[in-house]
Order: structure tokens, then sequence, then C-alpha cells
């Protein structure tokens, strides 16, 4: 005799939907410059089924029958090891650039493996930052309104990089070299701008 399983209730079905479109989102939002692999992301929401047997969605005392298959209720959430890794990854890089010297060492990663820039190069990125930011994310010049460690200008700029670049040291360590390898091509050419007009 199969054993019927319980059936879930809507509200236990809308938190797993609301769970799955969460992890969904975070897992999309991961910036492909932390770690590079492919991301693979599966999730099955249970809904409203059809008994077997029955053909028309009630379960045999005439209610709406909601109980996920055994193959689904094992694929509710899969997430593949590689891609947790990927967002673990991410959270320390960012919890680790909340400190001034976190956040050189995510940007000196940067400059050599994205970048291929020499560590004369990112002397001079030091140079420029410090004098700049002082390296805090936070940073923000009340006048100008520049905001972060690159001290961008407007500060809306770094949105190509990631709406959270008011609280993410990563996006703005992120934009800020884009910026320099566009504008200057390397952070010694931006430092040199930087002490003939005190901006680059």
């Amino acid at each position: 005799m199969k054993q019927k399983l319980a059936p879930l209730r809507p509200t236990r079905v809308r938190r797993l939907s609301l769970f799955a479109a969460f992890m969904a989102f975070f897992m999309m939002a991961v910036e492909p410059t932390y770690a590079s692999g492919t991301l693979q992301f599966y999730v099955t929401i249970p809904n409203s089924q059809t008994a077997p047997g029955t053909g028309d969605g009630q379960g045999l005392d005439g209610a709406t029958d909601i109980t996920p298959s055994l193959i689904e209720l094992g694929a509710i959430k899969t997430v593949d090891a590689s891609a947790m890794a990927l967002v673990s990854l991410a959270a320390r890089q960012v919890d680790l650039a909340r400190q001034p010297e976190g956040a050189k060492e995510v940007a000196k990663i940067l400059t050599t493996t994205k970048y291929q820039w020499s560590d004369a190069q990112f002397t001079c990125l030091d140079q420029l930052w410090t004098r700049e930011s002082h390296w805090n994310y936070k940073a923000r010049n009340k006048i100008s309104g520049a905001h972060g460690i690159a001290q961008a200008l407007p500060a809306t700029k770094m949105e190509v990089v990631g709406t959270d670049w008011r609280t993410n040291p990563v996006t703005q360590i992120t934009w800020g070299l884009k910026y320099i390898e566009e504008r200057y091509n390397t952070p010694c050419k931006a430092w040199s701008k930087f002490k003939r007009s005190n901006w680059y």
C-alpha cells in the first residue's frame, strides 16, 4: 500500500515560493568578477497537482491536492556545490573589503588577475585611493557628492556594476578599476592626473 504524503499548507507553499525566488535572484546577482565558472540553479516549487487516479485536481476528500510527488520533494531546492562556493566567496570578499586593508587585498587580486597590472601599478592605485577615500567604502564628499572608495562622481555611475554601490565595497572597487582602465589605461596615469589636478 502506498503511503500518502501529508499535503503542504498553502502558507508553506508560499514560503517555499518566496525562498526560491529570493535564491534565484541572489544567484543571478553574484558579480562575475568575484569568481569564474558556470552557475547552475534548479528550483521546483510544489503547486496544485492532480491526485493520481482522479484527473480533477481533487484529493480523496474533495479538497485540492497540493502534495508534490516524491521526485518534486527532492527537487524543491537544489543548488550545486560550485554555485554555493561562489556565493560564499562573494560574501567573504564583501565582508573583507569593508575594512581598508581588506579592500586593498580585494583590489590587489583584481588588478593582477583581471587587468594584469604590475605591483608598481597597484602602488599607484593605493596612493590614489588613499588620498581619495582612505579606502573607506562609506567615504562621501559633502561638497561634490563623490562617494565610495574610488570617489565616483556622480555616485550613481557605479550602477553600471551594481545597484548595491552604497553598501558593497567590491562593487565600488570593480567600478573604480573599470573607470581607470577606460579613462587612463593604468592606475599610474590616473595617479599622475590626480597629482596635477587634485582629481582624476
